[in-house]
């Protein structure tokens, strides 16, 4: 979309505000405070609905949130995937969602250390699917709240996290000592690398911005996303998970029907022109870029990775240096192979390796979190 056409989509927007009479008062009630309430964590007096209440916040592809969170006894809990909250298109292996899984973990071991309790983590303790396949019914972990642990510092950057997807400060380079700080979070099962050399931070840029043009171009991919966009604020706080577009401009939009899920579906359409203007310069900004890799891919291999990459997320926090998973490059629908096969290479991943996450760097304003489900919506008691 050119500056003029865009600009008279953000005037003809604004003027239908002006004409309803409620531009200023529309625009003062347009955030989804009740979306975003899980971030005010509430105390809780188990350790387990404390730990919990913290690992919803966790980052997971197209923020489905798929935990099903059953208690058990006094001290033990059940974690599920919810099935019917998968990415068949995007994620046919179910790859993404068990690193998703691997975040909320994490999160619920630093939030019950930080009350001073050890959580022990049997993963999928009734069988682990095959990767080549999918996840099932069985329990993705049980988890045992038993024992003493010293409380980890990264316990309050939880509330602060953010996956920020903004165009960052290309004034501002990312420093290598944040590059090797990052780099240190890796275990042995899941190495972390990254870049601020600017070759390949350019080559990389183009890589990510032709993957985002080719999941756009695939209806079935495309479609998946638009059909998780919750458009304004009635829609996010009825479901507050998927891809939130809320502000008073994108609202008005849709009140003037100039943006629709049809709409950006077409891609002759202005609204289906001006997602592709708003995400060019996020992906054209990234100042360096950091990955994980596993040496497997099992699906131990997968929730370690996300276990790093949330610990590497909230170092980030703390600094003060943005990130934000540019997740398209590693997808595994069949139109995706060649791009995510270049990136591995020119990551130089050795044969067998997994690129499990890729993520671009650099400063940006804060931003407001993402919308999230109560935690009463996922758990149950036995």
């Amino acid at each position: 979309m050119n500056p003029s056409r865009r600009n008279l989509l953000i005037s003809a927007a604004g003027a239908g505000l002006a004409l309803l009479g409620v531009g200023a008062a529309f625009a003062a009630t347009r955030t989804p405070h009740r979306a975003f309430a899980p971030w005010q964590v509430s105390p809780a007096d188990d350790v387990r609905l404390h730990a919990f209440r913290h690992a919803i916040l966790a980052p997971n592809p197209h923020n489905r949130q798929p935990w099903l969170i059953t208690l058990v006894g006094k001290d033990e809990a059940l974690i599920h995937c919810d099935l019917e909250r998968r990415l068949p298109v995007t994620d046919p292996f179910d790859r993404q969602i068990t690193i998703g899984f691997g975040c909320f973990l994490e999160l619920a071991r630093i939030a019950a250390a930080e009350r001073g309790v050890s959580l022990a983590i049997g993963e999928f303790p009734e069988g682990m699917p095959e990767a080549s396949g999918r996840l099932d019914g069985r329990p993705i972990a049980h988890l045992k709240f038993v024992g003493e642990a010293q409380a980890d510092p990264l316990f309050s950057a939880i509330t602060i996290r953010r996956s920020v997807k903004e165009p960052f400060d290309t004034s501002r380079p990312v420093p290598s000592a944040a590059i090797e700080a990052l780099a240190a979070f890796g275990s042995a099962r899941a190495r972390v690398g990254g870049t601020d050399d600017m070759a390949l931070v350019q080559d990389l840029r183009a890589l990510t911005w032709t993957a985002w043009m080719v999941e756009a171009n695939t209806h079935a991919a495309f479609k998946e996303s638009v059909d998780l966009m919750r458009i304004g604020k009635a829609e996010i706080e009825a479901n507050p998970d998927g891809i939130a577009l809320g502000g008073p401009l994108l609202e008005a939009m849709a009140l003037m029907g100039l943006l629709s899920r049809e709409q950006m579906l077409n891609p002759a359409s202005a609204a289906f022109r001006a997602g592709i203007d708003k995400y060019r310069p996020i992906i054209a900004t990234a100042m360096g870029y950091g990955w994980i890799v596993s040496r497997a891919n099992a699906r131990t291999d997968q929730l370690e990775a996300g276990r790093v990459y949330v610990r590497m997320n909230l170092h980030a926090a703390r600094a003060g240096l943005s990130m934000h998973p540019v997740s398209q490059a590693l997808q595994e629908f069949p139109e995706m192979a060649k791009v995510r096969e270049e990136v591995s290479r020119r990551l130089s991943l050795a044969d067998g390796e997994t690129l499990q996450m890729l993520a671009r760097l650099g400063y940006a304003a804060p931003v407001t979190p993402s919308a999230r489900w109560p935690l009463e919506g996922r758990i149950r008691t036995v």
